[in-house]
């Protein structure tokens, strides 16, 4: 029975473009895994957005003199093209700012309200006398009281992980004008806080049951939280940028942005039903059993997002009610630039117009999908990017299927010839290939995204092996049937090739879909081996891959 899946994906901030710790993070596993799910036949929806509210933006407006709106779209556009060029599959990629968002968020907060899961009370707020604002969690920073770390921020230290109140930090600093702690004030605001406590029990019960097929560290790092003790969370600020709160009284106060993202998720979904013209459509992907089987929601994030999408979130979903709760949150360790955690804000990035310039979008890919943190934190290098395209893409798969089709070309004038009987080796081969479907995908679906690639590439290389051990170039001289059946057969095995690499590497794909003489777009194919007639002409092929030069600075 096929199944529902709800890819959501985290909400870049429209505060700059995007780079490749981001991509890696959480954005190239979900699209690998959406396209997996619908080549194979199974109902997907993914969903995502700008996210585009806070103090951050509104600070940087201010300095460029445009309004946040202008801001954000300039930088909303930036991440679209981004999409494009990089091949993301969505179904509906759409902003924070939208009315639709504004009303669902602001029903999750008077429904939250309502139900007595959010309450009003004062906090002691860091405010900067220089800057004349209350300071965002983010633009506090201090030493970490867990750990140590020097350079924590006010709402997370990315060393431990532990969320934070601005409070809490030791030798607070202001980062937009760099005071020293003698110059902050602690003043007291009144604010809306998501009484968490209220909701650890049903949350511990959800997490306590069915999980084996999350990521241990990411279930380590839920349970712990759950076990420290949870506490009431500020859900609103002081400043006038971002999603009203809808109560009067309150005009000078907004709802904080990480309560708003999250509920992005299904606010996205909304908009798309509405666009579809089936308006009630988002019900099938967030009501409880209004399929069968059960929707799937799988949450793809960076580590640093671990509590809101296990803990948050979640705690918003059971307050609210009658809303479907992650079925997983596959998250990412870190990927590393020369050993530091990527950040935009510490200018520590490569960004990925960047990349995408150079060496394309399957050559990034490729890279990312196959040095992923899946387990543990990894390292971005050029050196690394490029003995990966040239060794590996180039050398094993782009190898294959280029021998192949120039042999075609050359001794066969394009025309795909018929096979005789087939001999063992033959029947071994196309074996590999069809038993890599199962293993390939069957290690998407449990967001093994490393292990699929590599089952990928081991048919590659087998092709390889096949074809040198059977040498057509030699064949033909003696005996053109051989010749004929050999060619036959690795026409079948570049075929499964290209739907094998399809999730990871959709440009190569479809060029090779034509190449192959298949007919529109290579998504619409089925996850299997799509045999390759024979007698059709093909047309001539170039190299699937361009073998990379030695790198450059970026």
């Amino acid at each position: 029975m096929n199944e529902y899946i709800l890819v959501c994906v985290a909400w870049p901030y429209a505060k700059s473009s995007t780079h490749v710790g981001q991509i890696v993070g959480a954005y190239l596993p979900a699209d690998t895994f959406a396209r997996y799910h619908r080549m194979a036949g199974n109902h997907v929806l993914m969903v995502s957005g700008s996210d585009e509210h806070g103090t951050p933006i509104l600070v940087d407006a201010e300095r460029q003199g445009i309004s946040p709106r202008e801001f954000v779209a300039r930088y909303h556009r930036e991440i679209c093209e981004v999409w494009q060029r990089l091949g993301m599959s969505w179904d509906i990629y759409t902003e924070t700012g939208t009315p639709n968002h504004y009303r669902i968020t602001q029903d999750f907060f008077l429904t939250l309200y309502d139900k007595g899961y959010i309450f009003k009370d004062t906090m002691e707020s860091p405010y900067c006398p220089t800057d004349r604002r209350f300071l965002p969690d983010r633009y506090i920073e201090g030493t970490c009281p867990n750990c140590g770390y020097p350079a924590a921020r006010g709402d997370q230290c990315d060393n431990c992980g532990h969320t934070l109140d601005p409070i809490d930090l030791i030798d607070p600093k202001c980062r937009l004008c760099g005071s020293k702690t003698s110059k902050l004030e602690i003043r007291t605001t009144e604010h809306f806080f998501l009484d968490l406590p209220k909701l650890q029990e049903p949350l511990m019960e959800w997490l306590s049951k069915e999980k084996d097929h999350w990521r241990a560290n990411t279930l380590s790092f839920a349970l712990n939280w759950l076990k420290e003790g949870l506490h009431p969370r500020a859900i609103t600020r002081d400043l006038d940028w971002g999603v009203p709160i809808p109560l009067e009284g309150y005009e000078d106060k907004r709802i904080y942005v990480w309560f708003d993202a999250v509920i992005g998720y299904f606010s996205a979904s909304v908009e798309w039903a509405e666009k579809q013209g089936t308006p009630e459509a988002w019900k099938t992907w967030w009501v409880p059993e209004q399929t069968l089987p059960a929707v799937k929601s799988y949450y793809f994030i960076g580590k640093d997002n671990i509590p809101f999408h296990t803990i948050i979130w979640p705690s918003m979903l059971i307050g609210y009610g009658n809303r479907s709760l992650p079925y997983d949150v596959p998250a990412n360790e870190f990927m590393t630039m020369s050993g530091a955690k990527a950040s935009s804000s510490r200018g520590n990035v490569i960004w990925t117009r960047d990349i995408l310039d150079r060496y394309g979008a399957d050559a990034l890919r490729y890279y990312l999908s196959a040095t992923a943190p899946e387990g543990r934190d990894s390292d971005f290098t050029f050196e690394e990017l490029i003995r990966r395209n040239n060794d590996e893409l180039v050398a094993t798969y782009g190898n294959a299927v280029h021998r192949t089709l120039s042999f075609l070309q050359s001794k066969f004038d394009g025309v795909v010839p018929k096979p005789q009987a087939l001999r063992e080796g033959d029947r071994e081969i196309l074996a590999k290939v069809e038993a890599g479907f199962g293993l390939v995908g069957h290690n998407i679906a449990l967001c093994h995204f490393k292990d699929g690639l590599s089952a990928a590439m081991a048919v590659a290389h087998a092709a390889n092996r096949y074809l040198d051990e059977q040498a057509p170039w030699k064949q033909i001289k003696t005996d053109h049937e051989a010749a004929s059946t050999t060619l036959y057969v690795m026409l079948q095995v570049i075929s499964g090739l290209h739907i094998l690499f399809y999730p990871y590497l959709p440009f190569s794909s479809q060029k090779l879909h034509h190449y192959l003489g298949f007919e529109g777009d290579v998504s619409n194919a089925h996850w299997r081996l799509e045999r390759v007639p024979a007698d059709i002409k093909l047309p001539m092929p170039t190299p699937l891959f361009p073998k990379l030069e030695e790198p450059v600075t970026v």
